[in-house]
């Protein structure tokens, strides 16, 4: 029997395929996935629309036959295979970024990271800033300038408290509707986040780490959720780091959003916003027209996919 349905739940080896008639199906996966010419660890990702074949009405597993075309997705470097790709989700209609400006502290680059991975297929993201009840007024005042920078550039921003609810009802309303994947790094809150919005999921949270002020990982794998208000939200593990080693410079050049804006009026059009005379980009940063640490960190990302070995990159792990 040939069915088709959406991925809700992935493990590794195992999916979770919820049917269009509502039944819910563990699946494995039958022949190698590919995107394109990239090595994946997840050939399948939730959130992708399949076919599924089941031998029989009595069996209650099946087998993935056929991803359809996704529409989009989300990419990062695999954390534990350096030259493979793992997808954190695709088909989605926004991403959520949630992090805190102290348990942990604010990681900038980290954000410009996030928004490197949605930015190529215009994916909306909400960058909500969690914990608001343990902002001082140092907090407060760099809170409102990144606040004023990602929203000049076309980011949607939310100010967030489990503790004092403040926010909530702002999160709730961007998510309504919507397929959502939420992501952030560890101990920023995220699991504590969505409880608070759908109490009857209850996940599991853990506290941060004393030794290291780190978050402890709670999230092992991705899985779809349904929001009370309406709406589906995509659970994924924290993230520690993000490395772009699939990137060319001008992928990152271009998915800058801002500096991809100038780009047009630099002098030559293959330009890095870097020495090149005449750039748009650094005059506009001379100006103090874009955000210098936006630049540090799109520098950042241009010498870290520039130092990567070329031979190490080909080589198959």
């Amino acid at each position: 029997m040939i069915v088709k349905g959406i991925v809700i739940k992935s493990t590794g080896s195992w999916y979770d395929v919820l049917l269009d008639s509502k039944e819910v199906v563990a699946c494995r996966i039958q022949g190698k996935f590919r995107l394109g010419k990239m090595k994946l660890t997840n050939p399948v990702a939730v959130g992708d629309r399949v076919t599924v074949n089941i031998e029989s009405e009595e069996e209650t597993v099946g087998t993935i036959r056929k991803i359809e075309p996704r529409r989009n997705y989300v990419l990062r470097q695999s954390p534990r295979k350096k030259h493979f790709l793992h997808i954190l989700a695709s088909n989605i209609d926004q991403a959520i970024v949630i992090v805190s400006m102290r348990q942990p502290s604010v990681k900038v680059g980290f954000i410009d990271r996030f928004l490197l991975m949605t930015e190529p297929f215009n994916i909306p993201v909400t960058i909500v800033f969690n914990k608001a009840d343990l902002n001082n007024e140092e907090d407060t005042r760099f809170l409102e300038y990144l606040r004023i920078v990602y929203e000049n550039i076309g980011y949607n921003t939310i100010l967030t408290s489990t503790v004092t609810g403040e926010g909530l009802d702002d999160l709730s309303e961007a998510l309504k509707g919507k397929l959502s994947l939420i992501s952030g790094q560890s101990g920023v809150g995220k699991t504590t986040l969505i409880n608070s919005l759908t109490p009857t999921l209850d996940l599991k949270t853990q506290e941060i780490s004393d030794y290291s002020g780190k978050g402890q990982h709670t999230t092992t794998f991705a899985e779809i959720f349904e929001l009370p208000f309406g709406g589906q939200i995509i659970d994924s593990p924290g993230i520690k780091t993000l490395g772009f080693n699939y990137l060319e410079e001008m992928d990152v050049a271009h998915n800058f959003r801002e500096f991809f804006e100038l780009s047009k009026d630099c002098k030559f059009g293959d330009c890095m916003h870097r020495n090149e005379p005449n750039c748009a980009v650094k005059e506009a940063l001379e100006k103090e027209e874009i955000s210098p640490f936006r630049y540090e960190n799109y520098l950042a990302i241009l010498d870290e996919i520039e130092n990567q070995n070329y031979w190490e990159i080909q080589k198959d792990v």
